[in-house]
C-alpha cells in the first residue's frame, strides 16, 4: 500500500462551471478511471455542501457521468437569485469552480503523481 497524501482537487482534475437562474453547476473531470473512482467515494454532496458553507443556501445534487470521468454538482440556491436579480459580485457563479478546486481529498501518492497537474503542486496550507 502506498502512502496517502492530501491534495487539492486543482492538483488532480479540472472543473467547468456554469449557471442557470439561481443554480450553479460545477463539473469535476478526472484524468483517469482510478482517480475518478477515488473522487466518487470522497466527493459527496455533504462534503461539497460543507465546503461552500454560506455561499450555497440550499442542497447539493450530484450526478455521475462515468463515461466521461465526470462528477457534476448542482447547487440550486447558490447565486443569490442569479443574473440581474443577484447582488453578489459573482452573480453567475464563475468563481465557484475555482473554489471547488481548493477542496482537499486524500489519495494514494502514486495515484496523485500520475496527474500532469501534480508536478505544479504548491505547498499545502496548514489545515
Amino acid at each position: 500500500m502506498s502512502d496517502v497524501i492530501a491534495v487539492q482537487l486543482r492538483e488532480i482534475c479540472g472543473v467547468r462551471s456554469g449557471d442557470k437562474g439561481n443554480s450553479s453547476d460545477l463539473t469535476v473531470f478526472a484524468d483517469d478511471r482510478q482517480t475518478y473512482d477515488a473522487l466518487v467515494e470522497q466527493l459527496t454532496t455533504d462534503r461539497v455542501h460543507d465546503h461552500f458553507g454560506n455561499v450555497n443556501d440550499g442542497e447539493v445534487v450530484r450526478y455521475l457521468a462515468p463515461n466521461v470521468l465526470a462528477i457534476k454538482f448542482v447547487l440550486p440556491a447558490a447565486l443569490g437569485g442569479g443574473g440581474a436579480l443577484s447582488l453578489r459580485s459573482d452573480n453567475l457563479g464563475k468563481t465557484l469552480g475555482g473554489a471547488l478546486l481548493r477542496l482537499r481529498v486524500d489519495l494514494p501518492m502514486d495515484l496523485a503523481e500520475r496527474s500532469p497537474r501534480f508536478g505544479r503542486r504548491a505547498p499545502l496550507e496548514p489545515a
